[in-house]
């Protein structure tokens, strides 16, 4: 619920100072779906090594709506890894490996790159 508080006031004041607020507003909440696809996909195809891949898709998806879908994917992204550094004990290295596959999906780098072998093509 926190978190949903924390994306509502941001969207707030981003927005604000924003060129044209709406679009920026609308690129953002399909930034916020584009990542929630690629999480329900990962979550679906449930594949070893297939997690980077899909942080990276989400990040590219969201990023090619423009600055409002950018901006979703990082706050998204931050939150996140945050969130499981503290909560699964994965570990740093981990955090650091997906905010790379993030940062690269987000500057618009092929998600392809961090595709497992075998991924079923639906994906």
């Amino acid at each position: 619920m926190r978190l949903c508080i924390c994306f509502v006031l941001l969207s707030i004041v981003v927005c604000a100072s924003a060129d044209n607020p709406f679009r920026f507003a609308w690129d953002a909440a399909g930034g916020a779906w584009d990542m929630y696809r690629a999480y329900r996909d990962m979550r679906e195809a449930n594949y070893v090594g297939a997690d980077k891949y899909f942080h990276a898709r989400g990040n590219y998806d969201a990023a090619r709506r423009g600055p409002g879908g950018a901006w979703a994917a990082k706050v998204i992204s931050d939150a996140r890894e945050n969130w499981q550094s503290g909560v699964s004990g994965r570990g740093a290295e981990d955090t650091r490996a997906d905010q790379e596959a993030n940062k690269w999906g987000r500057n618009g780098g092929d998600p392809n790159r961090y595709r497992p072998a075998g991924l079923p093509a639906k994906y």
